[in-house]
């Protein structure tokens, strides 16, 4: 997806983790501050950790007196830093953090419950507070982890939005997971190890696998923009929210310059802290069933010609192709991570558009697409076509299957059969993004171009959606791809994008729709029917 306004942030409502312990996550008491009556109650859980960040989720419940608003204070012991927080206004000073309630979760009766959350970096050890307070008051608390939401990744070495509407409402309580969409993921089984049979994407048995899921975005932006490494929560609490949908994939956007450790990016949220966050993430998804799809979204590389979205040589948007400087060394070192780990799909490149650069000749577009270099015609830097990303994935080892979005931003695959490139292992599959203001945006477009490339190699829609907060375009597409058994993921999975021009699938992150994300939603559970 290409919106500028994906770059604006704001905090809206999005409801962490609350009651874990109703939903059947494991959760380790560590500590009760107060064992007698108190006016509230804090249950402080760290849902997902990685080398030197965490993600933390609090349930504030007021055993006193109803309240209008609330401010939540702790202290930390350790190094521990805040870098993003939501469903709320949080801040820090020193050792001691605060946060404030939002307008639409301040009002709390007697016995009732809300929830924030929050991301920090930390360097040591990841002490955790000790006591709590609520306007003052001393609380109860809670204190403990998520006992599968800790995974301990092996940093791989490196190589040299517009503010959503105001949601409805906050849930107290935990979804209650429901059946994978595809059987071949379930929710209570790691993700299926994949691999191309024919025209069909398949698990290690050979049954067929048809992904439906969601892009979860901001690892591609939030750490160029010196705003964190992820935007919103992204531990247990949050995946659980996305299975009760049917979600069975979800693909995450990446930043080379991220990910390589360039040196204009903060140390802080790139290189190893940046690997090692992206790895935790994709094991937690395992661990839930879920197919992680890998996408190398922005890239280096100066670029001022026709539809261009910025004129930085930085990866700070959108670029028609990959780069060749750091885009080879991305793949090499992303691949050699997850090269023991076939339920991760490496999507090369986001969205190219090289006939853009080229007064719009498909032909030399493709030529580009395919071999890079002099084949680019009005790309200033040097492009890596998809032949060196494959050669370069494939020269680790790594037999994970890897997707090819085709030109005009991945909508069209007229001749990507014609310019496949070889693959030792083939294990390619064709990557389509459909929005209803494409040009292949109708029935008889899809029958006439997409239908045939089906018919030959596995095709995933990384991308579908429609700007205008509504799914009269998704619904006719996703009904066509699953009379072709074809993968879909919507985007997108975050609560801070506009509904239409996100397009933003979800009000907050326990998983209350948009109109949008209700239509997508409502399609799912209907497919986990029968």
């Amino acid at each position: 997806m290409r919106f500028p306004t994906w770059q604006a942030k704001y905090l809206v409502c999005i409801a962490a983790a609350a009651g874990l312990a109703a939903s059947g996550v494991a959760v380790a008491a560590v500590s009760s501050a107060a064992t007698g009556t108190a006016a509230c109650q804090v249950r402080y859980t760290v849902d997902s950790e990685w080398a030197t960040g965490f993600s933390l989720a609090v349930v504030i419940t007021n055993q006193g007196s109803p309240i209008t608003s609330w401010t939540l204070g702790y202290s930390y012991a350790g190094g521990q830093q805040l870098t993003e927080g939501w469903d709320g206004t949080w801040t820090q000073s020193g050792a001691n953090v605060t946060v404030t309630s939002a307008s639409w979760n301040g009002s709390l009766g007697t016995g009732g419950s809300t929830s924030a959350g929050a991301n920090f970096s930390y360097s040591g050890t990841n002490a955790e507070p000790a006591a709590f307070t609520l306007n003052g008051t001393a609380c109860r608390s809670i204190v403990g982890s998520v006992a599968s939401a800790s995974p301990t990744p092996t940093a791989t070495a490196s190589p040299a939005a517009t503010p959503s509407t105001a949601p409805t409402g906050m849930a107290n309580s935990s979804p209650t997971p429901s059946p994978s969409s595809s059987p071949s993921a379930s929710a209570t089984s790691p993700a299926p190890a994949l691999h191309v049979s024919g025209n069909e994407l398949v698990d290690a048995s050979g049954a067929r696998v048809v992904l439906h899921g969601v892009d979860r975005s901001g690892t591609e932006y939030s750490c160029v923009q010196d705003n964190g490494i992820f935007d919103g929560p992204n531990g247990q609490a949050s995946i659980t929210a996305m299975k009760t949908w049917g979600i069975n994939a979800v693909r995450v956007p990446l930043n080379e310059a991220c990910w390589n450790g360039e040196s204009y990016v903060n140390p802080a949220f790139a290189g190893a802290n940046y690997q090692a966050a992206i790895e935790a993430y994709v094991n937690l998804l395992r661990k839930n069933g879920m197919v992680a799809i890998l996408d190398l979204h922005w890239t280096d590389g100066a670029y001022t010609g026709n539809s261009s979205g910025c004129s930085s040589a930085e990866a700070l948007c959108q670029k028609p192709m990959p780069d060749a400087a750091e885009s080879v060394p991305f793949w090499k070192s992303v691949a050699n991570a997850f090269k023991s780990n076939d339920a991760v799909i490496f999507d090369l490149f986001n969205e190219p558009f090289p006939e853009r650069a080229d007064g719009d000749d498909e032909t030399e577009g493709w030529q580009c697409w395919l071999n890079g270099g002099s084949d680019c015609v009005g790309i200033s830097y040097p492009v890596a076509g998809m032949q060196t990303l494959v050669n370069a994935v494939r020269s680790t080892g790594a037999r994970n299957v890897i997707m090819l979005g085709g030109l005009e931003y991945a909508n069209d695959l007229t001749q990507w059969l014609t310019y496949e490139p070889t693959d030792p292992d083939h294990n390619l599959v064709a990557s389509w993004h459909s929005y209803n203001f494409n040009t292949c945006n109708t029935q008889s477009c899809w029958t006439s171009q997409i239908a045939p490339v089906i018919a030959k190699v596995p095709v995933i829609t990384g991308e579908i959606g429609e700007n205008d907060c509504a799914d009269d375009y998704i619904d006719p597409v996703m009904t066509w791809l699953d009379s072709k058994d074809t993968s879909y993921l919507a985007w997108a999975w975050n609560a801070d994008f506009n509904c239409s021009t996100g397009p933003g699938l979800i009000t907050n992150y326990n998983g209350d729709g948009t109109a949008f994300g209700a239509g997508y939603k409502s399609h799912l559970q209907a497919l986990a029917r029968g």
